[in-house]
């Protein structure tokens, strides 16, 4: 395996320490390292990959130095229209390094999110004329892909791709933890609001901890999954899915169980849920200041006013709330009143060790929640 400071200390002697991105489960050692070695400015977790790669284009720009842009795999949809309309060389034709986690690599056991992502992300990669090598976890071997990479970079301005495997990095952790003072588990504050929901209720989940936190909850409560779409992927849309079925079945009441990784990926989604103005439609953000599901690296969640912000795109009920006692009051508030409302529930970061996956595949799951809904 490669160890990060080495990898670090390579692209530093090629002039390159300015990062961009969004974590990665198969880079979190190396995106920990990074966090805890290069100041804030150098090292911007962004609000999506597209955003990364807008950031990235305006470093060069200002400085004329290659950037790094990291993502998982899955971030490669997001990343198309700024590779195709911005950095190639018959636009703007801009270097950037990006590293890129593979999971669901063919041949490689992974969850079921990944599997199609896995199998095309070399082909997107061609498709969008982006030269790339899978990184090697010999270090001798990735600091010659380093320096190819480079001086293609530096000869052509186009970008390069270093594909990463599962452990390719080193074990390393996280130094830089910030106490966010806050005390309520994520989980208990699921099961909480699990508690309150109304009968008819269906709950979209978003992708992650919250998701398993509540498939194993309804384990626990012998409750099924009928009622509960988990978005195992799509990483920022589970308030839309949410959307989608609330406008159809204006009767039923909706809940969106949303990270706030999540939320902030895509924003300007909760702009379109509150000009809908649907009555049935409970935005709960479940907001640790963390991707806690790729490493606990930090997002601006806990650093953001949500609740002002959905009080600003139209959202007709707004609360916040840190403890137990305050979620069940507010969600006996959130019974009564006209939506869609925002719920922000901060959490303290982390989880159980011994955190399960969902047992049931996505289709299972479509299917129960869709025999629900005709009910």
């Amino acid at each position: 395996m490669l160890r990060p400071d080495f990898f670090i200390e390579k692209l530093k002697e090629s002039n390159i320490d300015f990062f961009a991105g969004v974590p990665d489960s198969l880079l979190k050692n190396i995106c920990a390292y990074i966090t805890d070695t290069l100041p804030r400015e150098q090292n911007i977790i962004a609000a999506n990959e597209g955003g990364a790669m807008g950031i990235a284009a305006g470093y060069h720009l200002a400085t004329g130095r290659i950037p790094v842009v990291y993502m998982q795999n899955s971030g490669e949809g997001n990343i198309i229209n700024p590779l195709a309309s911005l950095t190639d060389k018959e636009v703007y034709n801009i270097p950037v390094l990006l590293l890129i986690g593979w999971r669901g690599r063919p041949g490689v056991h992974d969850e079921p999110q990944h599997v199609k992502q896995g199998k095309v992300t070399t082909g997107l990669l061609n498709t969008m004329g982006i030269n790339y090598t899978v990184l090697s976890k010999d270090e001798e071997a990735a600091a010659k892909q380093i320096k190819t990479a480079v001086e293609y970079m530096l000869k052509t301005n186009e970008c390069y791709a270093l594909v990463i495997e599962k452990d390719t990095f080193d074990t390393y952790t996280l130094k830089n933890k910030v106490d966010s003072g806050l005390t309520l588990a994520r989980e208990e504050a699921i099961e909480t609001v699990v508690e309150a929901l109304p009968p008819t209720a269906a709950v979209v989940s978003t992708t992650g901890m919250i998701s398993r936190e509540l498939f194993e909850i309804r384990e626990r409560k012998g409750q099924g999954h009928g009622h509960d779409f988990l978005t195992v992927g799509s990483m920022g849309h589970a308030s839309q899915i949410a959307l989608g079925i609330a406008l159809q079945q204006p009767n039923r009441p909706v809940y969106c169980f949303d990270g706030d990784g999540a939320a902030i990926m895509h924003m300007g989604n909760m702009a379109i849920t509150a000009s809908m103005q649907p009555s049935n439609y409970v935005h709960v953000v479940f907001n640790n200041g963390a991707h806690d599901s790729v490493g606990g690296q930090p997002t601006v969640g806990l650093q953001i006013d949500l609740p002002a912000i959905a009080k600003a795109v139209g959202y007709k009920q707004i609360y916040s709330v840190e403890t137990k006692e305050t979620l069940q009051e507010t969600l006996s508030k959130v019974k009564m009143a006209n939506g869609p409302a925002l719920v922000e529930v901060r959490v303290k970061k982390g989880n159980r060790k011994d955190l399960g996956r969902p047992t049931t595949t996505p289709i299972q799951n479509k299917e129960a929640l869709m025999d629900f809904l005709k009910q």
